[in-house]
């Protein structure tokens, strides 16, 4: 570090710091450098301007606007962005890669919430907890209630994961070991590192044949939207389960809709066309029984939200020690993230 100590701009809104920064996060920042704080509750291009000033490394999250192409050239000392969010896709254009702006990125400690939440939703379909809950509630008599609703081993079924990211792999780890088939859908997995990770590499159209459960994990790209629509929705059988925590893009929702109706596959939705999701959206009928839905809720825990910020607060302290960064996005990684 100089002797003059560097600046580090938050550009976090007053929302997103409430949920990534405890006391600890916000006393090793002070630590490291003078500190620049946004003086209100949002933040736009301008206040993005004006913090970034003399500074050297940058705490972003959601709220943060995109990045200007042309901001290495009015901020020429800034060497970091440090996202404590998930995809930096649409927030830093590859331009200041390729300027040498480094940039790192939370995203592998959302990882295990969003995985944590794809399991729940499998181990809630299979054994149909909500609907015995509900039986039950509706005045069900006890043995006609536990007959009417199908029990399934998770441990028993082949899971199928269309995209072998962050979250896809933090799945595979947690279902692994209830003895699940899993068999894998992407391009960049490698046959050793399925091995290694206890999963079988399959195709697309193979795995939607053979799985009992979907989950989808795919990064929204020109070859991947709208990706799963009504071919590939017709190639599951009867009693599928299909998850989708990634990105609504990835599937022709119509078409996901008509299967839901037809009764011929479950499905458990995190991600919607519109969001929030409209008070008249078909997905809210009480009708469809075959259907869970959250609001976009699957990354979001409190403990995943407080390591976001500390891995980023960590990654500008590596970056003023000259240190390695443990969680660098390349300009490679850029055209393949979500």
């Amino acid at each position: 570090m100089n002797e003059q100590a560097p600046v580090i701009a938050v550009l976090l809104t007053e929302k997103t710091r409430r949920m990534m920064l405890d006391d600890v996060a916000i006393a090793q920042l002070n630590a490291l450098g003078e500190v620049r704080w946004p003086t209100g509750a949002t933040i736009d291009a301008t206040d993005v301007d004006h913090l970034l000033q003399d500074a050297t490394a940058c705490l972003t999250g959601w709220g943060t606007p995109p990045f200007d192409p042309a901001a290495r050239q009015r901020h020429p000392q800034l060497a970091l962005v440090a996202h404590s969010a998930g995809s930096v896709r649409t927030l830093v254009p590859a331009r200041l890669f390729d300027d040498g702006i480094r940039v790192t990125h939370a995203a592998s400690k959302i990882a295990a919430s969003v995985a944590e939440f794809v399991v729940a939703e499998a181990l809630l379909a299979m054994r149909g907890i909500h609907r015995l809950h509900h039986q039950l509630r509706n005045g069900g008599e006890w043995l006609d209630v536990r007959a009417a609703v199908p029990q399934k081993l998770l441990g028993a079924r082949t899971v199928g994961i269309i995209g072998a990211g962050y979250v896809g792999r933090a799945v595979m780890r947690l279902l692994v070991p209830f003895g699940c088939r899993v068999l894998v859908v992407d391009p960049f997995l490698h046959d050793s590192e399925a091995a290694a990770l206890g999963v079988f590499r399959a195709g697309l159209n193979d795995m939607l044949a053979q799985a009992d459960v979907i989950s989808l994990h795919a990064p929204v790209l020109p070859e991947t939207r709208r990706m799963i629509g009504a071919p590939e929705l017709a190639l599951m059988r009867p009693g599928t389960l299909f998850i989708n925590t990634a990105r609504a893009e990835l599937v022709d929702e119509a078409a996901l809709l008509a299967e839901i109706r037809s009764g011929r596959i479950e499905a458990a939705l995190d991600v919607f066309d519109n969001e929030p999701l409209p008070q008249d959206s078909p997905f809210r009928d009480p009708a469809l029984a075959n259907v869970t839905i959250s609001p976009h809720a699957a990354g979001h825990t409190n403990e995943a939200h407080l390591a976001q910020g500390q891995a980023m607060v960590d990654e500008i302290g590596r970056l003023l020690r000259r240190e390695p960064l443990q969680h660098e996005v390349s300009r490679a990684m850029l055209d393949r993230m979500a």
